[in-house]
């Protein structure tokens, strides 16, 4: 992308010195004049030519951060801009100095940009949307006086409810376990459900309450349980009692991460962090078009995949479209 914005600048400055060539007859000043206008088209387009920086502030150095850093540079290496990668443990104001842009991978990364001075404006991808909502968005943009948009972490609650009619047809009670801090998700839940013809069962988990009454209750009345990442319920000490209870219960998972597919979920639906990445990519390289850092609002993935655990499928008893033709299936539905 680099060697086509040389050959218009090239073009432009031909076509400013032919210009003046043209105008003016006298050699002494057209050769004056020519300096001038020279002069002029360049800085009329060096700021097409001038590249911008864009900090990429990793929460950590867990392979998932390190993978959207990748993408992200890859994209705007070929766009003419430069991706910096910075560990938010290590950011101070100086590493953000001539940044145009920084991009929080994960929470971490946003609170530790969220905390310094007059920071650039910020896109925070890789984070919950229940924690933008309630903390991250105020943080993020200073109560309104700093530009700040997220990428969520999350799919949307419309997508999953149609994953459940297009893989459980037969299915008519969706169980779902919260936390407290995620029972303000109880009023789209049942909405996004409802539109699929699907009834929502819950149980909110108080706060130290044990999960085991909980879960078998809302498991005893549903046909599937629909996983939320909610650390609170779903954590690496919960995550494989949840699954084994839920396939006692012969009540399949439809989970948010392929690491939950392979626990023993019969399938999810989940963004990697190569398409966060890309759709974050995306964003930045709009962003930067023109003289204003522009962001749009805040949103679930763009891109998805769904992977299955045929295992379980098989024990459990059910058959289910392809992958493929799933994402195929769900990617039609707007």
């Amino acid at each position: 992308m680099r060697q086509p914005i040389k050959v218009a600048m090239g073009e432009r400055l031909i076509s400013c010195v032919a210009h003046t060539r043209r105008a003016f007859g006298h050699p002494l000043l057209r050769d004056l004049i020519s300096l001038a206008l020279l002069a002029l088209c360049l800085s009329g387009f060096s700021g097409h030519a001038l590249a911008a920086r864009v900090a990429v502030v990793l929460s950590d150095d867990s392979a998932p951060y390190q993978e959207v850093y990748q993408v992200v540079r890859a994209f705007l290496d070929d766009s003419g801009h430069e991706a910096v990668r910075i560990n938010a443990r290590g950011l101070t104001p100086a590493s953000l100095k001539a940044t145009r842009l920084a991009v929080a991978v994960g929470v971490l990364a946003a609170d530790a940009l969220s905390g310094l001075p007059n920071p650039p404006p910020i896109l925070a991808v890789l984070v919950p949307r229940a924690w933008y909502l309630k903390t991250g968005r105020s943080q993020l943009t200073d109560n309104g006086n700093r530009l700040a948009s997220a990428i969520y972490i999350d799919q949307p609650i419309e997508r999953q409810a149609a994953l459940i009619r297009l893989a459980f047809p037969a299915a008519r009670r969706v169980g779902v376990l919260l936390s407290a801090n995620q029972s303000g998700l109880l009023g789209e839940l049942q909405a996004a459900m409802g539109t699929q013809g699907l009834v929502l069962t819950n149980a909110i988990l108080a706060k130290d309450e044990q999960l085991i009454t909980p879960l078998e209750n809302v498991l005893s009345e549903a046909d599937l349980l629909l996983a939320l990442p909610d650390p609170v319920v779903f954590n690496r000490n919960t995550a494989q009692s949840i699954l084994l209870t839920s396939y006692r219960y012969r009540d399949p998972v439809l989970g948010y991460s392929r690491s939950l597919t392979r626990a023993g979920a019969l399938l999810s639906l989940h963004s990697s962090p190569a398409e966060i990445g890309r759709q974050t990519a995306e964003w930045v390289s709009n962003a930067l078009l023109g003289s204003m850092t522009r962001l749009p609002a805040p949103a679930h993935p763009a891109y998805f995949s769904i992977s299955i655990n045929e295992q379980v499928a098989r024990s459990l008893g059910f058959t289910l479209p392809p992958e493929a033709e799933l994402e195929k299936r769900l990617g039609s539905i707007r």
